[in-house]
């Protein structure tokens, strides 16, 4: 297990379409492994194989202390009508977060590191969660959420955050 660099905000592998697992074997649970390592350094409640660099839909989400949740090609299957808002920021841009509005409930289908399909109904923090990771395998960065205005005075923030 490694902690691995993370790719930075503006970095144009944040911005590519993560390509879908097809190998389930002890280079996944790796990836896997150096994600959970790498979540916690940095620290954060979730990471992709995107965040590291790497161009694979692989999810790792930690909550709670121990409770680890890992996703292979993690696809939104419903959504809720009802919205909800929460504080959100990432691992890539570190120092920085706003409230972005989503759906309060989803149900995803994904497999597991052996390759088993499955399926998860979320609510809250979890379905909040899963929008934003999943937003990011798909090469949207969370602050394109966010009207115009808000995004230009959050990357000049974050802008300030890195220049200390």
């Amino acid at each position: 297990m490694t902690i691995r660099p993370i790719v930075h905000f503006l970095d144009p592998r944040l911005q590519a379409i993560a390509a879908p697992v097809t190998t389930f074997d002890a280079e996944l649970r790796m990836l896997a492994d150096d994600l959970l390592d790498t979540m916690r350094a940095a620290p954060g409640v979730g990471i992709t194989a995107p965040h590291i660099g790497v161009a694979s839909r692989l999810v790792v989400l930690e909550l709670e202390p121990k409770q680890v949740r890992i996703y292979v090609n993690p696809q939104i299957v419903w959504t809720s009508q009802e919205k909800i808002r929460h504080t959100e920021g990432s691992v890539s841009m570190p120092g920085v977060t706003d409230e972005i509005e989503r759906h309060a409930a989803v149900e995803i289908a994904y497999q597991d590191l052996h390759g088993r399909e499955l399926t998860e109904k979320a609510e809250g923090f979890l379905a909040v969660c899963h929008q934003h990771e999943i937003d990011q395998l798909d090469g949207i960065f969370w602050i394109q959420r966010l009207s115009k205005l808000k995004r230009d005075r959050l990357i000049k923030r974050y802008d300030k955050i890195r220049q200390r």
